[in-house]
């Protein structure tokens, strides 16, 4: 089915130009000029300075050459600067191409020629990462390289640059359809797929998140990548309601429990790493942290016992999305509600205005508790992938009523009360002896033990068996169990198609930047313990 038959299927949204970037800024000017619009360590910016250094950027682009659609990169730690430039190339008609600072020269190149990007925006630190790319590149128009805070033969220094540029409002009309941004998925091998989203689709994302109270009194710690679309959940929302953002370069757990308590924070978005390392911290509770509204988590599953101490230790609601960059899937985890009903092992239920099923491996439909692939429709669809129409096929799947759906790779059952419960990604479930056995299930149950901090199982080649599980453990600093003992104590209350074949220590295991465990690398690195 073509992308246009495809589109036609989503759910069909209403842009309002009164609640697009551009009207929002001239009304914050006029109605909050000196409210404090961005915060980064010992500074601070009203909304005043900040938006018209976000003018001078949009002027500059436009100045250059960029043209509304097209596409402009940006490679930085988080700061004040590069929260503008975002926002500045949205001003502009731009479409804000943020790129991982984790992933090697190669993948960068391949990004950045993937979506063509007409400007390029570049923090010191990671300038050596762009030689590949600069060395043969004609993409970029004269003067769009641009440094955050430098400059060189190749790059102008931003400050600079942007004393030439006017502060006038740029003359820019977006439409509901024109591309906000592309946010590329985190691959290891030839190019990494981009996701591209609206600015209907953002819209939607910011009118939601007003019900959480993020609203021009919002106080929000971004303390995530701005290149994750974790991030931008509660980047943007408090950017259009001109609330304040307090931006972390790089996070750390005390750090963080400092900031809520200086600026009286009263969002704050956090991957499960983040929270584990904040609860493991001795003098948490030392801090002041009863300006928390609430305090949102993402990108990956909080385990049930995390979230317990989340919930019951940490001031605010805790909000967990489970979603895809994607969109269309989506549930909202609300803990003072999952506890009240048992269902900390839930993601929760379907985010209002979405629909969830359940399907098998060849797209019929399934019952409440049966477990298949979750496939999802909703307001926040993207509009699939960047020069990739069989991926984004791929996607797609339309029920009996021609509606359509994305899927997530992910497996799950709904239960009865229409909560979400994972099991695992498709691609990492381990085929043992012909049964489907869920690596998720199997960490659960190492992650009871007391002397085991971090769990996560993958398939090893087996012989008898095809696929078998190995565990591969992170101890807690004191625990002194060796690795049979765990074993035999796992397979004890595990199923007999469930059961380890093996179970090894490391010191850690290996995360994308917003804590993802990568197991991808965990098969390479452990291949050779198969038969």
């Amino acid at each position: 089915m073509n992308s246009q038959k495809a589109n036609s299927r989503k759910v069909q949204l209403y842009f309002d130009p009164a609640f697009a970037l551009p009207a929002l800024l001239e009304k914050f000017r006029l109605e909050q000029a000196d409210q404090v619009a961005l915060i980064e360590g010992a500074q601070s910016r009203t909304w005043e300075e900040s938006i018209k250094r976000i003018y001078r950027m949009a002027n500059g682009l436009l100045a250059l050459g960029v043209v509304p659609g097209d596409h402009v990169a940006m490679l930085s730690p988080n700061s004040m600067n590069y929260s503008e430039m975002f926002a500045a190339t949205l001003i502009a008609g731009a479409c804000a191409v943020p790129m991982q600072g984790m992933i090697t020269e190669k993948s960068l190149n391949l990004m950045l020629r993937d979506c063509n990007a007409k400007a390029f925006v570049v923090a010191r630190d990671m300038e050596e990462m762009t030689r590949d790319f600069l060395l043969d590149s004609e993409q970029i128009v004269p003067g769009g390289l641009i440094g955050f805070d430098f400059s060189s033969d190749q790059f102008h220094d931003l400050d600079t640059w942007l004393i030439k540029q006017s502060d006038a409002t740029p003359n820019v009309q977006l439409a509901g359809d024109d591309e906000f941004n592309i946010i590329y998925s985190s691959g290891t091998t030839g190019i990494p797929k981009g996701i591209v989203h609206s600015h209907e689709t953002r819209q939607a994302l910011a009118t939601g998140l007003v019900s959480m109270g993020i609203t021009s009194e919002a106080i929000t710690l971004i303390a995530t990548p701005l290149y994750s679309n974790t991030t931008i959940t509660t980047w943007w929302p408090t950017l259009c309601a001109g609330g304040t953002l307090v931006i972390m370069p790089k996070f750390d757990a005390e750090r963080a429990l400092q900031l809520i308590q200086e600026h009286r924070v009263t969002h704050v978005m956090l991957v499960p790493v983040q929270y584990d390392r904040i609860m493991r911290l001795e003098n948490y509770v030392n801090y002041d942290c009863s300006s928390l509204q609430v305090k949102f988590s993402t990108s990956a599953p909080l385990r049930p016992a995390l979230k317990a101490d989340v919930i019951d230790n940490f001031a605010g609601e805790l909000v967990e999305f489970y979603g895809l960059t994607e969109g269309g899937v989506g549930t909202m985890f609300i803990g003072s509600i999952a506890k009240q009903h048992n269902k900390l092992g839930s993601v929760g239920p379907t985010l209002p205005g979405s629909l969830l099923k359940i399907i098998d491996e060849v797209g019929n439909e399934l019952a409440s508790g049966q477990t298949g692939e979750i496939v999802g429709r909703s307001g926040n669809m993207s509009d699939g992938y960047h020069n990739r129409e069989v991926a984004s096929s791929e996607l797609r799947w339309y029920d009996s009523d021609g509606l359509l759906f994305y899927k997530s790779g992910d497996v799950g059952y709904l239960d009865e009360d229409g909560w979400l419960f994972l099991s695992d990604r498709r691609k990492d479930m381990i085929i043992s002896g012909g049964f489907n056995v869920y690596a998720n299930d199997i960490e659960l149950v190492l992650l009871e033990h007391p002397d085991i901090h971090e769990a996560a199982v993958v398939a090893l080649a087996s012989r008898d068996w095809g696929e078998t599980p190995l565990a591969i453990v992170v101890r807690e600093p004191d625990a002194s169990s060796d690795a049979e003992t765990l074993r035999a104590w796992g397979n004890n209350r595990l199923g007999k198609w469930q059961r380890i074949s093996q179970l090894v220590f490391t010191e850690e295991l290996p995360k994308s930047s917003i804590g993802k465990v990568l197991k991808k690398n965990l098969r390479e690195i452990y291949a050779g313990l198969g038969d």
